[in-house]
């Protein structure tokens, strides 16, 4: 029967196991409602300071904020936005493929690349490949604010600003739903074409100071606005593929019992089949 206990073990060790993932799947589906509020909240103000910016830039066509301008580009710069934990999939090792392929496919142009780490996991796994790492930031708060950011920002404006870097992108994971997650390679700078619908000649503003003065503020504050929204998107995005990788987790370990408790009993038969051969022969000897 020893083969019989060491399976009641493993069943018993499999069940303890699916207790803690289950446990960590309801912790997620709570914590990832709350992320999923906090990233609508925050859509709305970024989609309508992308819309004052487009506005602004209309009404100041000759006035090109040094964010708008395109030049040569000889170095890029990766803004990275990872996870500080595992178990949750491939949502970080996906989105450090993208990233990996975007460098590879700009030093085949003669393009360097910088990095800006956010969060453990990216720091993990860039550190060892040797990259130009500018500057990282890991243990990300699950309610970020945007003070807790401005460090990382400032650094990469800067090295846009003194030219070390031509073209700045934001890489993270977009939530679409809690079935799936998406990669993100997002350009900030130089500010992109911004999609702006406007309605007519009724789309200005009455503001003070000038739409030049207005502009180069906003553009700074577009730039924040940006980075926060991608990180509590990724954010969002950990805790629905913690939830999905936690219940695949507790799945498994449920058919793995019914495997092993089938193996058990097949075993336990076999041992009782053996002992009542075992009486028949001797009682038959005497």
């Amino acid at each position: 029967m020893s083969q019989a206990k060491e399976i009641r073990t493993k069943i018993s060790s499999i069940k303890s196991t699916q207790k803690i993932t289950k446990a960590m799947e309801m912790v997620a589906a709570s914590k990832m409602r709350k992320a999923q509020l906090a990233m609508e909240q925050s859509r709305p103000y970024a989609d309508s300071i992308c819309q004052v910016i487009g506005h602004l830039a209309k009404a100041s066509s000759k006035y090109k904020h040094r964010y708008m301008v395109q030049r040569e580009v000889k170095r890029v710069g990766f803004i990275v936005v990872s996870t500080d934990r595992g178990l949750c999939g491939g949502l970080n090792i996906n989105l450090f493929r993208s990233v990996v392929e975007a460098m590879v496919a700009r030093k085949d142009k003669n393009i360097d690349s910088s990095l800006c780490l956010l969060g453990n996991r990216a720091i993990t796994f860039f550190t060892p490949l040797g990259g130009d790492i500018l500057a990282a930031q890991p243990h990300i708060a699950e309610k970020p604010l945007i003070n807790d950011l401005i460090g990382i920002i400032t650094v990469m404006l800067q090295q846009f600003d003194e030219g070390a870097i031509d073209k700045l992108y934001i890489a993270y994971n977009r939530f679409e739903n809690t079935m799936k997650q998406t990669p993100q390679i997002q350009q900030l700078l130089p500010l992109p074409p911004l999609d702006i619908n406007m309605p007519g000649k009724y789309w200005d503003y009455i503001y003070e100071p000038d739409a030049d003065t207005l502009l180069a503020g906003l553009l700074e504050r577009y730039i924040e606005t940006q980075i926060y929204q991608a990180v509590i998107d990724n954010h969002a995005c950990e805790q629905a593929a913690r939830m999905v990788a936690m219940k695949s987790a507790s799945d498994n370990a449920g058919d793995l019992m019914d495997d092993l408790q089938l193996i058990y009993n097949k075993a336990r038969q076999a041992a009782i089949t053996q002992e009542i051969s075992e009486i028949v022969g001797g009682a038959s000897a005497v």
